[in-house]
């Protein structure tokens, strides 16, 4: 007879309630200071600053799960037929993002070889530019050291989402006076609209997930409700209510992921990841520059295109500035495809196994 899951016990619970809590409040106050992206990165610098000082806090896999299927079913209906029709405009950008990543990962790898002193695995995993659960799975398996490789993805990701809306906000990078709102209002839809967004959500992720899709529960729910907008099924989005319940829970969760980790073990990789990420904010710029010079796309969005984000985070950014939300997240959507499929393969032909191995 199968098992039932086992439900998280109280001291579970009330961590994740904790964490939720300190992620609301730090979101509403950053709504109300009118920063950039202001749910999610409130929630993240209030969970951050609780972790570090030690708080009990620790964030529920499968609520942001549904949270970030929310997001893939926003951006999914962002597509529409004007924007296929000019998806061919994207190839160049699009066959530019292996070159990318090849050369991210070289020079994070050159980074934390000879100014970290990380051993090959663990330098190797850390570099590469995307693909957090997956590098540290296989950098794991392959011998690196896992703790260094999730810190360093996941401060890389804060300090990105910390710095690029401010940086496009005094910078100018995109019209920000003509941002969209982020949906409408939660009594707009009527329930055939919440079926359709939820069945899109839903069956998007079964199968994505069925198929090992990587980033499953962004990329099924996107393409599903790209299908059905398309479609003319319908023409809704999530309310905007919803939208802000995700920016928190993404913001927490990344937050809540320093939660139980030594503060100097954080601080060394904090300091590790400063240097990596501006090495790679750097390359990006590079690309985008090169890429507007060659084809004429826009260089912001190219910017969010290429950051070294996540997927999730990265588009609810795009959205948030009113960028195409749907050339940001395909873009995102190869980069990770490739990190994920071919960056433990290139390890296996070209690295050393063994190495790192005590």
């Amino acid at each position: 007879m199968a098992r039932l899951p086992r439900l998280p016990g109280w001291p579970r619970l009330s961590a994740i309630a904790l964490a939720l809590t300190l992620g609301g409040l730090g979101g509403w106050a950053a709504n109300l200071l009118h920063l950039p992206l202001a749910w999610m990165i409130g929630a993240m610098l209030a969970t951050s600053v609780a972790a570090l000082a030690g708080a009990p806090i620790a964030m529920a896999a499968p609520l942001r799960t549904l949270m970030i299927a929310v997001l893939g079913v926003m951006l999914g209906s962002g597509f529409t037929p004007e924007i296929l029709a000019s998806a061919g405009t994207w190839a160049p950008s699009l066959a530019a993002i292996a070159l990318y990543v090849a050369a991210c990962g070289l020079a994070g790898l050159l980074y934390f070889r000879l100014l970290c002193n990380y051993d090959p695995v663990t330098a190797y995993f850390a570099a590469m530019p995307g693909g957090l659960s997956e590098m540290v799975l296989v950098g794991t398996e392959m011998g690196g050291d896992g703790r260094i490789i999730s810190l360093i993805h996941a401060t890389r990701i804060m300090l990105v989402v910390l710095a690029i809306p401010f940086a496009f906000t005094l910078g100018g990078g995109l019209d920000l006076g003509d941002r969209p709102a982020m949906g409408p209002a939660l009594l707009d839809l009527s329930a055939v609209d919440y079926a359709f967004l939820g069945l899109s959500g839903l069956v998007g992720f079964l199968v994505a997930r069925w198929f090992k899709v990587p980033a499953a529960a962004v990329v099924g729910p996107m393409v599903a409700s790209a299908l059905v907008h398309l479609a003319g099924m319908t023409t809704a989005k999530p309310p905007a209510e919803i939208v802000a319940c995700a920016q928190v829970a993404v913001g927490t969760a990344l937050g809540a992921r320093f939660a139980g980790t030594p503060l100097r073990l954080i601080g060394r990789a904090l300091v590790a990841s400063l240097g990596v990420t501006a090495l790679l904010v750097a390359i990006t710029v590079a690309f985008a520059l090169g890429l507007h010079a060659a084809t004429g796309l826009p260089t912001g969005p190219l910017v969010l295109a290429f950051a070294p984000g996540g997927l999730a985070e990265m588009s609810l950014i795009a959205i948030a500035l009113g960028a195409d939300a749907a050339f940001v997240a395909i873009h995102h959507i190869v980069r990770i495809f490739l990190i994920v499929v071919l960056a433990p393969l290139a390890f296996r032909l070209l690295g050393r196994p063994g190495a790192g191995r005590p």
